[in-house]
Parts: C-alpha cells; sequence; structure tokens
C-alpha cells in the first residue's frame, strides 16, 4: 500500500518544528484543534464533535481549492482564518483586486500630463484636459488603501514567522510607504512637483500579485547571466569594429571618402551609433553606401561586421536563451503539480484524521469516508461536470466499505485536467425521403466544403470588383456589378443556413462555435442587405447608392463581407501541420500572461521615464524659425525626424511614450530616433534608446522566440508519438496546458509530500 511505512501507526504523532510560529500559538491550542478533549459531558462531547467536523471539513475545503488553484497552502488553518481566506480568493474580491491594479497604472494616462488629445502630433495637437489637483490623486489613495488592505489579509493568513520571510510581501510594504509618501509631498506641493516617483513604483502592484510573473522574472534572473557573456562578446566586437572603421574612414583630402567620415564615423559616439544600428540592420544599406559608392572593397567591412554581429553572435544569443529557457515552461509546470499534490494529500490527511478520531475501529492503512468525501465536495468552488465525474469516479472505485485510499484520493482529481467532451444533441427524425435527402444533405462535411468554396469564392469577386474600380471616382464607378453579387452571394448564404438549422435542429445547430458565427454574420449580412433594397431597390446597371453620413449603409455591406474569410478557420483541424501551428498559437496565447505582463512593467517604467526625461523636446516646426537646423520639412536631409514626419512620435504624454517605445522596440528606423533625440535633447539621450533596444528587442523578444520554440517542439514531438494511438484516444479528451508537459512530468512521492506537510507552518496534524 502506498507510503505504508508513513502512515503504519495510527498513534503516530506529527508536530512541526518548534521554531515554526512557536509564538503564535499555544501547545494547549494546537493539539485541542485536532485532538479529542478529555473526558467531558456528553452535551459538551457533542458539541466538541460537531465543531470539529465543520474544522476538518472546512480545512478539507480550502486545501482542494488551493489544490485546483495551485495555490499555495503554506497558510492559518483555523476556523477564522479559512474563512477570510475563502473570502478574500473569492471572485469578488480578486475582481475588486484586479480592477484596482488596473485603475492605478491606468492613472498615466489621465494625470498630467494627460492622453486625453484626438492626436499626439505636436503640429495639430490640442491644449489637453489637466485634470485638478486631488482628483487623480484621490483615486490614487483609494487604491492605496485597498492595496494596504490586501497586504494586511496576506500577512495574517501566511503568519508573521513567513511574512517575514517573504521578500515580495516585505518590498509590498515598502513600495506602499514609498509611494503614500511621495503623494504626502504631491498634495504638499499641491501637485506641482517635478518628479513622482511612485508613478515608476506601480507596476510593482501587478508584479506581486501573479505568481506566473515571480516565476517569470526567476528564469529571466538566471538567464541574465549566460547572456552577459555573449553581450560582452558583443560590446568587444563593436568597440573593436568601430576603432577599426574610425581608422578606415578618416577625414582626408577626397572629398568622396569623407563623405562616409562625415555622414557615420565622424567621431567616436557617431562611430559606435552607426554600427550598433547597423547591429540590427536598420540602417543598411544606408550606412555603407557612400563608401561603396567609390570604391566597391569597403563593402566587405560592412558585410564581415554583420555576418559576426547579427548573424553569428545575436543568433548566439538568441540560443543562449533558449537552452537557459527551454525547461521554464516544464518546471512551472511541475511546481504546480506539486502543489496540486500537496494540497490534495493535505486534504486527505485532515480527513483522515478526523475518520480516525470519530470512528470506532482502528484501520491500519489511512483512509477517507465516501460520504465524507463528497460533503466536502459539495462546498467545493468546482465546476459542476468535474464535480460530478469526481462523485461518480469516488463511488465506483471505493472499496467495499465505502472508504478511499491515499492512492485513489489523489487519481479522483485527475479529473480536474479534462475537459468535458461536448455531447451535441441529436438530430431531428424526418418521415418523407425527400427531406431525408435534404437533411442528410444538410449535415454532410462537404457540405461544409462547398460553403468554404462559395465563400473563396465571394472574396474573390469582391477583390476583383474592387481592383477594377479602384482608379475610378465615385461618381464614375458603376455599383452594379458589387451589389448584385453582395445579393446572390447572401441569399446562398441564407439558403445555406436555413438548410443546416433544417437538417442539424436548432439545438445541435449552435452547439457548434462555427455555426453561431455563420449564423450571426448571415443575420447582419441578410438585415443589411433588406434595407439597402428597401431604400435602393434592386441593383440594376448604373445603380449607384447615395452615401449617408461617415459609413453609409451600403458601405457597410461591403465591409461586413469581408468577415467571410474566417470562415476558413474552420478549415484548420482537418490539415495535421496547421493544426499544429494553430495549436502553438492558442497554448501560446494561453501561456503569454506572464510575458505580456513582464511586457506591460517594461513598457511602463520606461515610458514614466521618458517622459520625464523628453518632455516637450520635441518642438512644433510651426514655432522654429527656418533658420533653425533641421527644422523646415523642405531643408532636412533625407531620411531626418523632421522629413520623415515622424512629429506623433514623442514622449510629451504616457499614451505617444507608449507607441514612440513600440516603434523603437521594432528597430527599424530607429536610428531616426536616436539622432533627433540627441539633437534636440542630449548626446546621452542614446543610452536611454539603447538601454530600451536591450531589454525589449534583445532580452524580451528572445524569450518570446524561447517560448515559442518549446512549445512548438514539444507539440511536433507529441504529434508523432499520438500518431499511434488511435482516433477515439486522440480526442477522448482536450487537454489543458498542465496536461501538455504531464508525460515529462515527475510525480512527487509519499515521503516528499509528507515531509512538506510536517514543515507546514500552522498545520499540526496528530495522531
Amino acid at each position: 500500500m502506498e507510503s505504508e511505512p508513513l502512515l503504519r501507526s495510527v498513534e503516530r504523532s506529527w508536530c512541526a518544528d518548534p521554531d515554526f510560529s512557536s509564538q503564535e500559538r499555544p501547545q494547549t491550542a494546537r493539539r485541542s484543534s485536532y485532538c479529542s478533549t478529555a473526558s467531558s459531558g456528553p452535551g459538551q462531547e457533542e458539541n466538541h464533535g460537531a465543531a470539529d467536523e465543520t474544522l476538518y471539513v472546512n480545512q478539507a475545503v480550502v486545501f482542494i481549492e488551493d489544490a485546483i488553484q495551485y495555490r499555495s497552502i503554506d497558510h492559518r488553518v483555523d476556523q477564522n482564518s479559512l474563512q477570510l481566506y475563502r473570502w478574500y480568493y473569492s471572485d469578488l474580491c480578486q475582481w475588486i483586486l484586479n480592477v484596482t491594479i488596473f485603475v492605478n497604472l491606468a492613472l498615466a494616462f489621465v494625470e498630467k500630463p494627460s492622453s486625453l488629445t484626438l492626436t499626439s502630433d505636436v503640429r495639430f495637437r490640442a491644449a489637453s484636459w489637466e485634470p485638478p489637483c486631488g482628483l487623480t490623486e484621490g483615486v490614487e489613495l483609494v487604491t492605496f488603501l485597498l492595496f494596504t488592505a490586501d497586504l494586511s489579509v496576506k500577512s495574517y493568513l501566511i503568519g508573521w514567522t513567513e511574512f517575514m520571510k517573504n521578500k515580495w510581501l516585505l518590498g509590498y510594504i515598502l513600495v506602499l510607504a514609498v509611494s503614500l509618501a511621495d503623494w504626502t509631498v504631491s498634495m504638499c506641493f499641491m501637485c506641482r512637483e517635478g518628479v513622482r516617483i511612485r508613478r515608476l513604483l506601480r507596476p510593482f502592484f501587478l508584479l506581486q500579485n501573479s505568481s506566473l510573473m515571480k516565476k517569470t522574472l526567476k528564469c529571466i534572473k538566471r538567464t541574465l547571466p549566460e547572456m552577459g557573456s555573449v553581450m560582452l562578446l558583443l560590446a568587444l566586437h563593436l568597440c573593436l569594429f568601430t576603432m577599426f572603421g574610425m581608422l578606415l574612414f578618416t577625414h582626408s583630402k577626397d572629398s568622396k571618402v569623407d563623405v562616409e567620415w562625415l555622414r557615420y564615423f565622424r567621431n567616436l559616439p557617431d562611430s559606435l551609433t552607426s554600427l550598433l544600428v547597423l547591429l540590427t540592420t536598420a540602417n543598411n544599406p544606408d550606412v555603407m553606401l557612400p563608401a561603396y559608392s567609390y570604391n566597391r572593397a569597403y563593402a566587405l567591412f560592412f558585410i564581415i561586421f554583420t555576418v559576426i554581429g547579427s548573424l553569428i553572435l545575436m543568433n548566439l544569443l538568441t540560443a543562449i536563451i533558449y537552452n537557459q529557457f527551454r525547461g521554464y515552461l516544464m518546471k512551472s509546470v511541475q511546481t504546480s503539480l506539486l502543489r496540486r499534490r500537496l494540497g490534495i494529500r493535505a486534504a486527505f490527511e485532515v480527513l483522515s484524521l478526523y475518520r480516525d478520531l470519530t470512528s470506532r475501529t482502528r484501520d491500519q492503512t489511512a483512509c477517507v469516508d465516501c460520504d465524507t468525501f463528497i460533503k466536502v465536495l459539495e462546498k467545493v468552488k468546482l465546476d459542476v461536470y468535474c464535480r460530478l465525474a469526481i462523485i461518480e469516479r469516488a463511488k465506483c472505485c471505493s472499496s467495499s466499505g465505502g472508504v478511499i485510499s491515499a492512492e485513489l484520493f489523489q487519481k479522483l482529481f485527475d479529473e480536474l485536467d479534462k475537459d468535458p467532451v461536448r455531447q451535441h444533441p441529436l438530430q431531428p427524425v424526418y418521415q418523407s425521403r425527400c427531406l431525408q435527402v435534404l437533411q442528410i444533405i444538410g449535415s454532410h462535411r462537404y457540405f461544409d466544403y462547398l460553403g468554404n468554396v462559395v465563400a473563396l469564392a465571394n472574396l474573390l469577386s469582391i477583390c476583383v470588383v474592387l481592383m477594377v474600380d479602384a482608379e475610378k471616382s465615385g461618381s464614375d464607378r458603376d455599383d452594379f456589378s458589387l451589389g448584385a453579387i453582395n445579393f446572390f452571394f447572401i441569399l446562398y448564404y441564407v439558403l445555406e443556413m436555413v438548410l443546416k438549422v433544417f437538417s442539424l435542429g436548432m439545438k445541435n445547430y449552435v452547439s457548434y462555435p462555427s455555426n453561431i458565427f455563420d449564423g450571426v454574420l448571415t443575420v447582419i449580412l441578410t438585415v443589411l442587405e433588406v434595407a439597402t433594397l428597401a431604400i435602393y431597390k434592386f441593383p440594376h446597371p448604373g445603380w449607384k447608392p447615395d452615401m449617408q453620413g461617415l459609413l453609409s449603409l451600403w458601405e457597410m455591406v461591403r465591409l461586413v463581407n469581408m468577415f467571410i474569410v474566417f470562415r476558413f478557420l474552420r478549415i484548420i483541424p482537418n490539415m495535421k501541420v496547421m493544426a499544429l501551428v494553430a495549436g502553438t498559437v492558442l497554448d501560446l496565447v494561453k501561456n503569454l500572461r506572464a510575458f505580456a505582463g513582464i511586457l506591460v512593467v517594461v513598457y511602463y517604467v520606461f515610458a514614466i521615464i521618458g517622459i520625464d526625461l523628453f518632455k516637450g523636446v520635441i518642438p512644433n516646426p510651426g514655432n522654429v524659425s527656418s533658420s533653425d537646423e533641421g527644422s523646415g520639412n523642405g531643408t532636412s536631409p533625407c531620411g531626418s525626424f523632421e522629413q520623415l514626419e515622424y512629429w506623433p512620435n514623442n514622449f510629451d504624454d504616457f499614451a505617444a511614450a507608449l507607441v514612440t517605445l513600440w516603434d523603437v522596440m521594432v528597430v527599424n528606423n530607429w536610428q531616426v530616433f536616436l539622432e533627433a533625440y540627441a539633437r534636440y535633447s542630449s548626446p546621452w539621450s542614446k543610452l536611454y534608446f539603447v538601454a530600451w533596444w536591450l531589454v525589449s528587442s534583445v532580452v524580451w523578444v528572445n524569450l518570446f522566440v524561447a517560448l515559442i520554440l518549446e512549445n512548438f517542439i514539444h507539440k511536433w514531438d507529441r504529434s508523432y508519438r499520438d500518431s499511434a494511438l488511435s482516433p477515439a484516444q486522440q480526442v477522448e479528451y482536450h487537454m489543458t496546458v498542465q496536461l501538455m508537459f504531464r508525460e515529462d512530468l515527475e510525480e512527487p512521492t509519499d515521503e516528499e509530500l509528507l515531509e512538506r506537510l510536517y514543515h507546514h507552518p500552522h498545520l499540526h496534524l496528530s495522531r
């Protein structure tokens, strides 16, 4: 029997290390929570037994809920704390906390400098609305108070000893203290202070509330040392070629060679910037053309630099990040599996202990009554289908005595990792032979293929008509062709929907998401087409519907037609390679929450820093004299900030800063930003943009690539392993993300689980 050496004796006694929370609970209270009291009156004994049952049941309920949500079980387990714990993790409280974090972060769009303008272009931007002092600060104070309450509840639930070991909660206190102090300074200065430190600290509230983001940060921290070695090689490569370039393109008497020196290698900062941008290939071949026009041999310098830097070292950096990161998902799921097994085992031990204390028979093997387990499961927040599946399996698999062993108790919760197989309602039955033939046609898969072909023909016909009429003005264009095409294709879609509803039945028809999409789209098209016919009559040569408003009825019909292309998404499961790619994309969406959160944090911090550094740096060209350098588009050098009209890319407000950072992260023409901000503010501004490039393009993008490779390679290997299974085995269940690496995970042993329960700071089992 599983864990028999550890569970052999019913009289075994578990207690935590004396150092754990010894100051929080007296020894007598600790034992009275779990052990029978001394001899007492019958009434007192009955009341105490009922209280014990409630406590044990609630403990098991909370432990199971922790296991379902992959939460830690290291929290208080007394009756009042359990009620507070369940209230804290209720949907309402977590929704309030998430809304509070969102509001706190979103204040950057409203507070000074406000982003509430139609455009960020300095040439056309009107004066933005600035909130009065105390408005956004009052909202911010409310969020701080809610964060304080959140911190207080978390600290109480885990206990003082565990709280002092938790660096995130200690940081929580520090960030709140600094934020409140900075808020006080703002109110004392009537919101006229130059820098608000608390704006930089806001993303911390998002980080500390997500365990996935914390794991991602740990992974990045482990990856940084290996990345540092490659970054050092890149720096050395950049410095050597910079010196070599400055020696190669020196100032000379020949004006043709001087063009390269004057534009790109005039001094050390310009040389470093030119080659750094070339490392991202953003200025290729511009940086090479002046010298290459003079002598083709100069191209070797730039080609060798690009091959070593961009093709070798940058890809080597990606390989190193992938090598360090490839186990991230599996390690994360391994930790989640351990938490689930530990929570389930804790629930089993609590219920098993309660059975031993209340049962007159003393079993040598720990087990749980099936009736007690069902009572517990009824109180757990769980999907109905999953609860019914676990209860049914427990009744079928429990032994003749109605008890559940530890091994079976764990296996019962494997149902948590399974989604129910969708059961579609039965099709209607028709007696007429003609109706039966129509039903076969409407429900056959070839009818769906025909619908896809018709949708493709509709899309192509619309594209052809639009291409033919592209050069024609509105008065010269004849809308008859497109109007007739719309009418007949929409007529087909209506007939297709009616035939499918007739063949499958309404309940069966709406049980398919693809049918719901097609049906909604068809209804919209039909309503618009009927309205068009009622207003403009049937399409005929010379038919020209009048434009009414910003978007006329006729334009709406044409735009909605374009959504027909989404009908082809239904063919993805029928193509193995395409289904594999689509599955990878869907899994990425499910796993991208942590990465997206990290990116939000990085964007937020750099945007706030950019506002503090560069707010108002980019001038309005209309307010600058034509004699100033680079002020007029007519005299600006080709490819400059002014000539390209990059005026909306600035740091004058938070929204504009986010878009500017995105444009730099893409590294297309990012040398334009380097040059412009160095000219308008300071040459040291390049350090800001280089730091952003390193954090966003080098680190985060490579981590994202590593995640894609990890996910795709695993699914590719698994697709070949599953090809040997029968179709019924392959589609019996749709596995969740947690099951993606289940075959490669190591199940925790009983000894490991019991050892962790032994060191639980608040749970002390005694029997």
